[in-house]
């Protein structure tokens, strides 16, 4: 028998976008979360992919059957936009998180989260050669997070749409 906490996942519903919209104002998820301000804007953004009508895939990370963590992911070609900014190949996979109590980051349960999540949710899509993410690269916690969860900085870039530089990691299948 172990002490370790049971991490899993579940898909977004609409009864969790108050939640989700709670934590995009906490200040350490806004400083890098920073487009979804009103409940309107998060249910606008997210409830199309919970309906079906967008191609992302939500989740919540569950830790001993409590929420502490949003990921989401998509296609890269299915945002031909994004794509080209990021030069992505045929096949890959993007992925975002954020979790949820500050007090939970710099343990490595990000790290972990994003881990399981790519092997247990990204990969088992069919197709999927890779999985990349683009980070602030002023973000170097979330970097950091990356890394351990097997991803590799390919390159730095700025990102035309918000002016800012990101890092572009990658973890391959």
């Amino acid at each position: 028998m172990t002490d370790e906490p049971a991490l899993r996942f579940r898909p977004v519903l609409p009864e969790d976008l108050p939640l989700l919209h709670e934590w995009l104002q906490r200040p350490h998820v806004k400083r890098w979360w920073t487009d979804r301000d009103s409940y309107e804007e998060v249910v606008a953004r997210y409830l199309p992919a919970i309906e079906g009508s967008d191609p992302t895939d939500l989740h919540l990370a569950l830790l001993d059957d409590r929420p502490v963590g949003f990921l989401q992911t998509y296609i890269v070609a299915d945002y031909a936009e994004h794509e080209e900014t990021v030069g992505a190949v045929e096949g890959a996979a993007g992925v975002d998180l954020l979790l949820a109590d500050e007090e939970l980051t710099g343990r490595g349960i990000g790290s972990e989260m994003l881990r399981r999540y790519v092997e247990e949710i990204v990969f088992a899509r069919p197709g999927t050669r890779c999985c990349i993410a683009d980070p602030e690269a002023a973000n170097v916690a979330s970097v950091r997070a990356f890394e351990k969860a097997g991803f590799r900085v390919v390159r730095e870039y700025d990102d035309p749409h918000d002016g800012k530089r990101h890092a572009l990691v990658r973890r391959d299948r």
